[in-house]
């Protein structure tokens, strides 16, 4: 990618990924190898009128030593100014921007802090590497797998288009309406049934589907995932059952690759977690706390998405969920119910595991109070009339 295109991927993550205001402090948060976009996000920041660019680094082959040589019950330990320094933005009303690309950061507790409060507007925006590149398409040299990785980014990001910010709100708009369409159909539950999977998720009574355009408490608009291509709500963490395959792998944060990934459920618990790799880490991942086995969020995409159309399985969750409709192990979004009570029973957790359940040959049903069967997407094309209109 040109300098041009990559000012042009660093202006769409600034602009209207994570809309920086004048006066913000910004955070960016990037690995070894990411220097070049994160100098041409801090210059687009700047631009806008940015107070000060803050760019952390973080080093992928410094924690494979640390996964490698130090004691294992030190693995989940995070040092507190990790959050300190999160928590910091947000009292200052800043902006964040994460550049991800196979990163292995830790998970970071104070994140769902500051989402669920709304103090800061970021966004989490692709950029392609090597050995992202490797991972994709271990069957090109290094050089063309880069290439194609590029082109593919590129694409999925609108960035092919004519105006790709008229692009995004084209689609935006879309998603938008499908959120809305959902919201006023009042559905208790969700019924997902494909090849090995036969899984119901229940809502709660004021759940309130969303798309990924947010808006911080103090009113700025900003885009979480560029690209983003899903609809989603926070479940009943109490009201999962069923048994449900994930039709697409997952990376954890700590790199390791889940594959055939099974789950059942009982009363909103995982019971049973299979995999045929990588299983083994994500139970354990499930244990954290009482509300790591249970889902947070479920998110509807539909064949319109990208993503979903490209086929190619990316190993990066920010790409991979937007392909395909999906459900997350841990916490919830409080602010996707409407009052006290449901807050309260939006799941709690110090984890948000995404993985990918949906495909052209998995069905979506709607189920009312009243048991009315309401179809949502078939083929992965939406059903509901004011989402097609």
């Amino acid at each position: 990618m040109g300098k041009t295109d990559l000012s042009r991927l660093a202006d769409l993550a600034v602009a209207v990924g994570a809309n920086v205001q004048e006066g913000q402090v910004v955070g960016v948060v990037a690995e070894y190898g990411q220097e070049e976009f994160a100098r041409a996000i801090a210059e687009s920041a700047y631009k806008r009128g940015a107070k000060f660019v803050d760019v952390w680094y973080f080093d992928p082959l410094v924690k494979r030593a640390r996964i490698e040589f130090a004691p294992e019950d030190s693995l989940d330990y995070v040092p507190p100014w990790f959050g300190e320094r999160l928590l910091k933005l947000g009292e200052l009303g800043g902006a964040n921007i994460a550049i991800r690309g196979m990163m292995m950061l830790p998970r970071i507790a104070e994140t769902n802090v500051i989402v669920n409060e709304r103090t800061v507007n970021w966004t989490v925006v692709p950029y392609p590497t090597p050995p992202w590149a490797r991972t994709c398409f271990p069957d090109l040299d290094d050089e063309a797998a880069l290439t194609r990785l590029w082109s593919e980014v590129q694409h999925v990001c609108r960035l092919d288009e004519p105006d790709p910010y008229e692009a995004w709100q084209d689609r935006i708009e879309a998603l938008e309406r499908a959120a809305a369409a959902l919201t006023e159909a009042k559905l208790d539950a969700v019924h997902f049934e494909g090849e090995g999977t036969d899984l119901t998720i229940g809502l709660l009574p004021t759940s309130t589907w969303r798309m990924a355009r947010w808006s911080t408490a103090g009113g700025i608009k900003h885009i979480p995932n560029v690209p983003t291509e899903e609809v989603f709500t926070s479940p009943d963490p109490e009201r999962v059952d069923g048994y449900v395959r994930s039709t697409k792998p997952l990376v954890l944060s700590d790199g390791t690759v889940v594959r055939g990934l099974g789950v059942g459920f009982e009363g909103g618990r995982a019971v049973e977690v299979t995999a045929d790799e990588g299983g083994e880490v994500l139970e354990v991942r499930t244990q954290i706390d009482p509300g790591a086995c249970r889902l947070g969020e479920v998110a509807l995409v539909d064949r319109e998405s990208r993503i979903g159309q490209l086929g190619t399985v990316f190993y990066e969750t920010l790409l991979d969920e937007n392909a395909a409709s999906h459900i997350a192990f841990g916490s919830g979004f409080r602010w996707a119910v409407e009052t006290d009570d449901d807050r309260a029973r939006v799941n709690k957790s110090a984890v948000h595991i995404d993985f990918m359940i949906g495909g052209d040959d998995v069905s979506v049903t709607g189920l009312t109070s009243d048991g009315e069967r309401v179809p949502l997407l078939r083929d992965g094309v939406w059903q509901i009339a004011a989402v097609t209109a």
